[in-house]
Order: structure tokens, then sequence, then C-alpha cells
């Protein structure tokens, strides 16, 4: 992912999440306006920050450069309720699915 890509990114997920870059950036301790900076390209979190960001989002480091993963918690919570169907149930979610995409695409 490049530079310009992180800030679009945690911009996207944010907002998803439905919280202000004002309250998100006190919420992970810093000034009022960090998370604007990084989101307008003026910054980047360091390492630390960024695991932080990640578990404030309630995703992976990997959800977050998934790109295209638009809610990565949506998945994440629809993966682990399908761990528990059984193979025909799975079967059947899976036809859903390809439906599903086949009519978006």
């Amino acid at each position: 992912m490049y530079e310009d890509e992180f800030p679009l990114r945690l911009a996207q997920l944010r907002n998803k999440k439905g919280v202000s870059a004002r309250d998100m950036s006190l919420s992970l301790g810093q000034n009022h306006a960090y998370i604007n900076n990084i989101e307008s390209g003026k910054a980047l979190p360091s390492m630390t920050i960024f695991f932080y960001i990640c578990e404030y989002l309630n995703i992976t480091p990997a959800d977050f450069f998934d790109i295209n993963s638009k809610n990565p918690v949506k998945l994440k919570n629809l993966i682990e309720d399908l761990k528990h169907l059984d193979d025909r149930q799975l079967e059947s979610i899976s036809e859903i699915v390809k439906g599903l995409v086949k009519q978006s695409g």
C-alpha cells in the first residue's frame, strides 16, 4: 500500500465505524488533530500507534491493508458465524454468495 493510499484507507475504516477523526484521536490518547493529520497526508503513525489504530477499529493489520475488503469487521463476524455451520449449510451459503456476486458483477 502506498503512502497516499494509507490515509484514504484510514478514513474509509474510520467512517465505517462512524467516529469522527477528533474522537478517534482523543481515544488513542493523541492530540485532537492527530488522525486528521494522517488522513490529510501530513503524517504517518508510528508502528505502535498503527497497532492501536487497528485495535480501535477492531481489525487486524492485515485487514487494514486489504483494500478489497470494504467492511472487515462485518466480514470477520460473518466468518466466525460460518464456522458453526455444517457442510450442507456452508454449501448453501456458498451458492447464495456466488449468486449475489454474479448479480453485482
